[in-house]
């Protein structure tokens, strides 16, 4: 899906956001930004947002294809660091189990709210992510396309 890094002459990923929202806005019924916003406003205000807003492809081991600026500050990388990295690769290796069961329950149900874990940045520092939503990211089509998530809420370790 998304790979070019957003900014202006990206339109910030605008179509990417669209679904992101789209997707979101079926699953939990609610907005995953103010409703006022639309296109590359939506987008950009997705990129600066004090949350952290992340997806990743449906590959068998998903490569993430989205982090806004919060989330490559909260993980220490930056836009090609982020999507070539392994969502899995965001957890501790004695995390990822843990995690794996999250993306299956999401992957059956649609949706999860509530959800806390342990995930590390580049550079080794833990953090506790707390009270996340993960959604499953599905095409007009019906097509599987991937997850994403959604924070406002972390502590480091």
């Amino acid at each position: 899906m998304a790979q070019q890094e957003p900014n202006e002459s990206s339109a910030f990923l605008a179509d990417h956001i669209e679904f992101l929202s789209d997707c979101y806005r079926r699953l939990t019924g609610s907005s995953l930004l103010p409703q006022q916003l639309s296109g590359v406003g939506m987008a950009k205000a997705a990129f600066h947002a004090p949350f952290v807003l992340v997806s990743h492809d449906a590959s068998d081991d998903p490569i993430f294809t989205y982090a806004n600026k919060t989330a490559l500050q909260l993980f220490e990388m930056n836009w090609d660091e982020f999507t070539q990295l392994r969502s899995r690769e965001s957890a501790e290796p004695a995390k990822q189990q843990e995690r794996a069961r999250l993306l299956s329950e999401v992957a059956n149900k649609g949706v999860c709210e509530g959800y806390s874990g342990i995930r590390i940045s580049k550079n080794g520092r833990r953090f506790e992510i707390k009270d996340v939503t993960v959604w499953n990211l599905v095409d007009a089509a019906g097509c599987y396309r991937g997850q994403a998530a959604l924070y406002a809420a972390w502590e480091y370790l």
